[in-house]
């Protein structure tokens, strides 16, 4: 397929500005920030045998449990290997505790020292080399202060491990400097991500910016028709409803009903795994009942759990309904990497001097922020299309295929089914909420949503 038929087919278009982490010299700093940019981060092949397997599904699941125990009732959506790429680029500049807490956190401590880096060179490149339907890039970027010296080892391993593109800047020209990374995140996220910097995360005591970024674009392998998007009701953990487009069609799916054996979970709960058109990429959508809010699922996510859905879903014909929607979220993340135990590079201890030339004061370098921009747009065809409302032109008197009815909120990951990797991750509460910003707040209990159900052909009922 051409470049122009993978525009018009695309079902997924996902990217994410994250972690954006400023480091400071006792009174001067500098910002990491991770994006997703759609630039070919590895050229280099990897055939079949040697991709790699994903080690940081852990850490992927308990920064998400982070996040959802502050983040109320709102959408959830990041990158957990953008989060862990970048992390990956901090670790080349640390040493001591900072070093030993990121290993220990992202779940590098059984590797021998060095090898995590060698493992993300390996994972990014897996994923971008491919030569598949779907469209996957990655990229990084280090902008450094002019006239400050830093360690040429440090930026020859970032280009060695992470293919990262290096330049000056003046940072005491705080607009002109984040009109110049948001320019630079824009065109490699064909403008998804908008504005990640303002010139108040700027100063003249800013001494590094560094960005990562991951980009996904997919057509799913099974499309759905445009034609039998409907309007329908999303009913809401606390009870409320509202209008969203759902999109409707019977396919072939990998699809299983499970169950943690308990009531924790509500019962039995259903997950449904939707291949792109390569297959090596799929997004997996996990489904509590209708009367069951969402709260009471979340908590026995697991990584094995995670593994156990992927190896236990079996392919069959699966009645889907599932809403369009666009989600975009800026996450403050900060406080759940220390929750997580990466506490020490965000403090006046921390010891990143690796980062800096020899003759250079780097031991008083540390991490002031870290914030996650993310994007996602799930659609039938990757056109926005228009939509009326009524009936699914479909009408039968019993249901005879297992079906997936997501007019509730539901769980879902975008992953590599070849290396284990999860691109994105998150939740949808509200198909309708577009833009969220979250920064840490108390949670909040959870309600139970209507029992209410809808019929297969698409008529509400209580």
């Amino acid at each position: 397929m051409n470049s122009n038929s993978i525009e018009d087919d695309e079902a997924t278009r996902v990217c994410a500005a994250s972690l954006l982490i400023r480091f400071a010299l006792r009174a001067s700093c500098a910002m990491l920030l991770l994006g997703a940019l759609p630039l070919l981060l590895l050229q280099m092949p990897c055939w079949a045998g040697d991709v790699p397997e994903d080690i940081t599904a852990e850490f992927s699941v308990k920064l998400y449990h982070q996040l959802r125990s502050s983040e109320g009732e709102e959408n959830i959506i990041f990158s957990p290997l953008s989060v862990s790429v970048a992390l990956g680029m901090v670790e080349l500049g640390a040493r001591g505790a900072s070093l030993n807490e990121i290993r220990q956190a992202v779940g590098f401590s059984h590797l021998k020292a060095g090898d995590e880096f060698s493992l993300l060179r390996n994972l990014t490149q897996a994923l971008s080399a491919e030569e598949t339907q779907s469209v996957v890039k990655l990229a990084n970027s280090l902008f450094l202060q002019t006239g400050v010296h830093f360690n040429p080892d440090f930026l020859h391993l970032m280009k060695k491990f992470f293919r990262a593109e290096i330049e000056t800047v003046d940072f005491s020209e705080s607009s002109s400097v984040a009109e110049h990374i948001n320019t630079w995140v824009e065109n490699h996220t064909e403008s998804k991500i908008q504005n990640l910097l303002s010139a108040d995360d700027f100063s003249s005591v800013t001494r590094l910016t560094l960005i990562n970024a991951v980009y996904f674009r997919g057509s799913w392998k099974n499309q759905f028709r445009p034609e039998n998007t409907r309007t329908f009701s999303f009913s809401k953990d606390d009870g409320s409803e509202v209008q969203t487009l759902m999109m409707y069609q019977q396919g072939d799916f990998f699809y299983g009903e499970f169950s943690d054996g308990s009531t924790e979970a509500g019962g039995v709960y259903q997950v449904l795994e939707m291949p792109y058109e390569d297959e090596n990429m799929s997004m997996m959508i996990i489904l509590p009942r209708q009367e069951v809010p969402l709260a009471s699922l979340e908590p026995i996510i697991k990584a094995q759990l995670l593994e156990d859905w992927a190896n236990n879903v079996k392919k069959q014909k699966v009645e889907v309904y599932l809403p369009r929607f666009k989600v975009e979220q800026k996450i403050d993340l900060r406080e759940s990497l220390q929750t997580l135990g990466i506490k020490n590079i965000f403090t006046k201890d921390a010891d990143l001097s690796a980062m800096a030339a020899e003759n250079a004061d780097g031991k008083d370098l540390y991490i002031g922020k870290a914030v996650q921009k993310a994007y996602l747009e799930v659609t039938e065809e990757g056109a926005e299309g228009t939509a009326g409302s009524g009936m699914i032109a479909l009408t039968r008197t019993m249901v005879l295929y297992p079906q997936i009815m997501a007019d509730h909120p539901f769980f879902f990951l975008i992953r590599n089914r070849r290396t284990g990797s999860i691109l994105f991750m998150g939740r949808v509460m509200n198909p309708e909420e577009r833009y969220t910003i979250f920064q840490q707040k108390p949670p909040v209990q959870p309600y139970l949503a209507n029992n209410r159900t809808v019929s297969p052909d698409g008529n509400q009922r209580l």
